[in-house]
């Protein structure tokens, strides 16, 4: 029988050496975690990362807590060169030391509050919480306008939130939850409230990312971020509304890390670098991200996006103060569970 590991050697002897029997340089392969396919056009920009370094990234399906679940399982043997995290989580990871600092050629043109000072995250771009919604799927049903609405009769069976306790978007969500209700980074009892409620409507609570759930309506309204929900609509050209609530929302980086001791540092190193590059800033505002780089984002795209008053509803987070109050979300978190049953 013929072995993964076995086929993986060959395919690695076969790329060294020539047909006519000379060697020329293997393939260059690395490993990104948390760059799952349908997240952010991940698989675009890795597809352009391979076109222009000739680096080859798998896509990854784990979430941010499975990512860094995995680094440390791994911290004496890393299988990963650079990951993706969505919340605090890069703070969270260079607190275990499964991270190392990397400073990019793009260092400098990045806002001080979406990089670390010592260079281990950089973030990529940003995203607001909102409403996703299927306008077909929801047939009558009129188009939520608030996190107020969700918790309506008439919307039971018919939303779907993130794991809170296991996906960095989530996570997220309850900030976007707690913050709009009035609650703060040390209080969390207006979510909680606002939990129990939402309840009633028996929502779903994928671990992953539901991108194509809500395009076929299987899931007519997710809280999502707004990329998700733009790419939906502009390159899907799918029956899509993009709501910002009534009461508000948050806005959060999404980073980039190099991990210690990669097995292929040079080429996360080099993947980094693309990620923030020119090309790959446009391809994140391609995927309706907001990148860090703004000068990169084209009249085009940004007149797609809701108008600037709609996001004046949307509260920035600061990476450094979630994980400072990261003890409170955690007391939060088991509240959360134990209130869910």
């Amino acid at each position: 029988m013929i072995t993964r590991r076995t086929f993986c050697a060959s395919a690695l002897a076969v790329s060294a050496v020539g047909p006519a029997g000379v060697a020329h340089a293997e393939e260059k392969r690395a490993v990104c975690y948390n760059c799952v396919r349908d997240w952010a056009d991940w698989k675009g920009q890795l597809e352009a990362l391979q076109k222009t370094t000739g680096i080859v990234m798998p896509t990854d399906n784990r979430n941010s807590g499975e990512a860094l679940a995995s680094m440390i399982a791994e911290r004496t043997n890393p299988v990963a060169d650079t990951v993706y995290f969505g919340g605090d989580f890069a703070i969270r990871a260079k607190e275990a030391g499964v991270i190392a600092p990397y400073k990019s050629k793009y260092w400098d043109e990045v806002p001080d509050g979406l990089k670390d000072p010592d260079g281990y995250w950089t973030a990529l771009h940003t995203g607001s919480i909102c409403f996703f919604v299927n306008k077909d799927a929801l047939g009558k049903t009129p188009i939520p306008r608030s996190w107020a609405d969700l918790t309506k009769p008439e919307y039971s069976g018919l939303i779907g939130y993130y794991d809170i306790p296991t996906s960095a978007l989530g996570y997220v969500t309850a900030l976007a939850m707690n913050s709009a209700l009035g609650g703060t980074l040390e209080n969390y009892e207006p979510a909680l409230k606002y939990l129990k409620e939402l309840q009633r409507n028996k929502p779903l609570l994928p671990r992953n990312t539901s991108y194509q759930r809500v395009i076929s309506g299987e899931i007519p309204i997710l809280v999502e971020y707004d990329s998700s929900a733009y790419r939906a609509k502009y390159r899907e050209k799918a029956p899509i509304e993009v709501v910002i609530p009534a009461e508000g929302t948050v806005t959060v980086p999404y980073v980039i890390t190099l991990v210690k001791n990669a097995p292929h540092a040079d080429l996360g190193k080099q993947m980094i670098d693309f990620t923030l590059s020119d090309e790959g800033q446009r391809l994140w505002a391609g995927a309706f991200m907001r990148p860090v780089r703004e000068k990169t984002m084209t009249p085009e795209i940004a007149s797609r996006f809701l108008p600037a008053s709609e996001y004046a509803r949307s509260k920035p987070l600061n990476l450094q103060s979630i994980f400072a109050a990261r003890d409170r979300f955690k007391t939060f978190v088991e509240q959360y569970q134990k209130d869910m049953g």
